[in-house]
């Protein structure tokens, strides 16, 4: 017998498919359960996951748009450029803020979504309600466990792995790292500029800023780097567990009419012709009353 998941042989005496995991005989996905389209979703989250993560590499380096603006500041003695300075950093941390949010959104639904799905597949094992996929974004600390425990649940039911994926592992760990790592650096700089002078007028007022925004950068190496290594992991995951749930979805979907494109409103008799191109519809017999059969009107033994 061969699986309606994956289409593999599987011995008789196996209860299920070695491969995807699916029992043996149970289609792809479970009839009367309903499924989600995660591919457009999918897409827009992953693009917007890279946008963000572009954008606040642009942002992370928005500090060498600062040191150039605190030496012609201290080459002008006009400390109005390091105010412009501020005003410019600002600007670039807008368009990050405004991707990360849309990115936000845009992956809590999908999550939702790839998390019901598994519900539909024979075989899936979920270990957490599907409330969960929202939630665990949600709530102060279940937040650094939960939505990690989710999409580890859908990559394993999704891609027919018994163990969960090590590239989940490596999206949340460097998702930790730098959403932890983040809101530490931002509190430095915001302590470290606090200390700078507000009105620089000698050479060493202006040799702080020199020496805060070099510091800045350094300090957002680190975030940087783990912010690209969680884009990309989390933009595979989505590609590779969308692209197997449509699959499986499209396996599931059956091959005859459904309600939903329409039946004939009566049956039909399929007939051949002699001599012509193919079967003919014939129509079923309309009941005739014995006054209209043909021959009606005489007497038995007339």
């Amino acid at each position: 017998m061969r699986c309606q998941t994956c289409g593999d042989a599987t011995p008789p005496e196996h209860n299920e498919c070695q491969r995807c995991h699916t029992p043996l005989g149970q289609p792809a996905v479970t009839p009367g359960l309903p499924t989600y389209s995660v591919r457009g979703i999918g897409l827009a989250a992953g693009v917007a996951v890279g946008a963000t993560a572009v954008l606040y590499l642009v942002a992370a380096l928005a500090s060498l748009v600062g040191l150039a603006m605190a030496r012609q500041a201290r080459a002008d003695g006009d400390p109005d450029l390091l105010l412009a300075a501020v005003v410019v950093e600002a600007l670039l941390a807008l368009p990050m803020v405004a991707a990360y949010l849309t990115a936000a959104v845009l992956v809590i639904i999908w999550t939702w979504r790839a998390r019901k799905n598994i519900e539909a597949f024979p075989g899936a094992l979920p270990t957490l309600g599907a409330g969960w996929a929202i939630a665990g974004w949600l709530v102060p600390f279940a937040n650094f466990v939960m939505p990690a425990r989710v999409v580890a649940n859908v990559a394993r039911d999704s891609l027919w792995r018994r163990f969960t994926p090590d590239l989940v592992y490596v999206w949340w760990a460097a998702w930790l790292v730098f959403s932890v790592g983040e809101r530490f650096v931002s509190r430095r700089d915001s302590q470290a500029y606090d200390r700078l002078p507000q009105t620089p007028s000698t050479d060493a007022d202006y040799q702080a800023y020199l020496d805060y925004y070099p510091d800045s950068l350094l300090r957002h190496a680190v975030p940087a780097v783990a912010c690209v290594v969680a884009a990309v992991a989390l933009i595979v995951l989505i590609r590779r567990i969308s692209a197997m749930q449509e699959a499986r979805i499209d396996r599931g979907m059956p091959a005859w009419p459904t309600a939903a494109q329409g039946w004939p409103m009566s049956p039909t008799l399929w007939a051949p012709v002699p001599g012509g191109p193919g079967p003919a519809v014939v129509p079923p017999a309309t009941p005739v009353s014995p006054q209209e059969a043909p021959g009606a009107g005489g007497t038995i033994g007339a």
